[in-house]
């Protein structure tokens, strides 16, 4: 089955007009998935940036703004893809929720 390269994952981003190092991330995608998926290059290339940018998210392991960096988006647009795919965009457990009252309770 044919497969198709997928480069440039990761965009170049300048911050500050200094030139941040960046790499580039390629793999192999056989042609069948993204058939399968009924998108283009670009568009599958889009949301494997999106949707693991959005895993690293939740698992604390990126901040809001650096996971929307690394999709390719502003923080505002991350956001309102998230809220497109029903994604929520804080997602505390009820201990969470409890400890950030708790310590808003303690507040002047």
């Amino acid at each position: 089955m044919p497969s198709k390269k997928i480069d440039n994952i990761i965009p170049q981003f300048c911050i500050f007009h200094s030139q941040l190092p960046t790499m580039n991330i390629s793999f192999s995608v056989n042609d069948d998935i993204l058939l399968s998926l009924k998108e283009t290059t670009e568009e599958f290339t889009q949301d494997i940036r999106f949707w693991s940018a959005l895993m690293w998210y939740r698992k604390n392991r990126l901040s809001l703004g650096k996971a929307a960096e690394l999709a390719g988006y502003s923080k505002l647009d991350f956001i309102e893809r998230m809220k497109l795919e029903n994604e929520p965009i804080f997602d505390y457990s009820e201990a969470e929720i409890a400890e950030i009252f708790t310590d808003a309770d303690k507040l002047p």
